[in-house]
């Protein structure tokens, strides 16, 4: 049985976050097909339902691998440490920065408005999150957004053991659980419904989808990924706005 997992930002959703009518198309023949689609994305679940629903995919790893659903069932989770969010809060309001706090079903920020929270969320399209300071304290958290440029990001990598920081904006920083990842989410998955990697084809474009395109038995770079991303990639497809799903489901006679 051969399953597909997309990233969403830059491979699902073009630039403009908006998905291609041809890969709506290719989705469904796969689907038809009788190929397993699947998301992996560092985005929370709440933040790509409609997505699901249009497409019709009820299997994914969230969270860059913390959050994964089996057929609409949760089958792994992997919150951060209370103590050390709560740590890292302390540290970034000494410095004056903001974050984000996400579960799986809402986000919360630190402070009741930032420009940075506002210019990397709507890059999204999503709005500035409520004001809940202590959110933590009381849900499970599976990644935090640390709203800092890379300069200011020295003083936070390397002095929590727990934690796994990759940017994603100029102005934030996903913070993940030190070991997480698309790739460690896949291989959960796999275990657990009986896959082998070996059946495994993934499509991103993102420096966090490197590992997952590694561990997939057939890693996809889309045509607007960056070097990085591509020189780990089996193969390389078209860019997203040029039909890249499609382009590359059809040259690897998937579909």
């Amino acid at each position: 049985m051969k399953i597909v997992f997309f990233d969403i930002d830059g491979t699902l959703l073009d630039h403009e976050k908006k998905l291609p009518a041809s890969t709506k198309k290719a989705i469904k023949q796969l689907q038809d097909s009788g190929v397993f689609v699947a998301i992996a994305t560092g985005r929370a679940p709440f933040m790509f339902e409609s997505l699901r629903e249009e497409l019709g995919i009820d299997t994914f790893v969230s969270f860059n691998g913390q959050y994964v659903v089996f057929e609409g069932k949760v089958v792994y989770k992997n919150p951060l440490s209370i103590p050390e969010i709560k740590r890292l809060h302390e540290h970034a309001e000494k410095n004056e920065i903001p974050i984000v706090f996400m579960n799986e079903e809402t986000m919360k920020s630190s402070v009741p408005h930032h420009s940075r929270i506002e210019e990397a969320l709507s890059s999204l399209k999503f709005p500035h999150p409520e004001h809940v300071a202590d959110f933590y304290e009381d849900h499970d958290i599976y990644q935090a957004l640390l709203f800092c440029s890379e300069d200011e990001e020295g003083n936070f990598v390397g002095k929590y053991d727990d934690f796994h920081f990759i940017r994603w904006h100029a102005y934030s920083t996903d913070v993940l659980p030190f070991g997480g990842s698309k790739a460690e989410g896949i291989k959960i998955l796999m275990e657990k419904v009986g896959f082998a990697l070996e059946d495994v084809y993934a499509f991103g474009d993102g420096l966090n989808d490197i590992e997952m395109l590694k561990v997939a038995g057939y890693g996809v770079a889309m045509g607007n990924a960056g070097q990085l991303v591509k020189q780990e990639a089996d193969f390389v497809t078209k860019d997203v706005d040029d039909d890249g799903i499609l382009f590359g489901l059809k040259e690897l006679e998937l579909i």
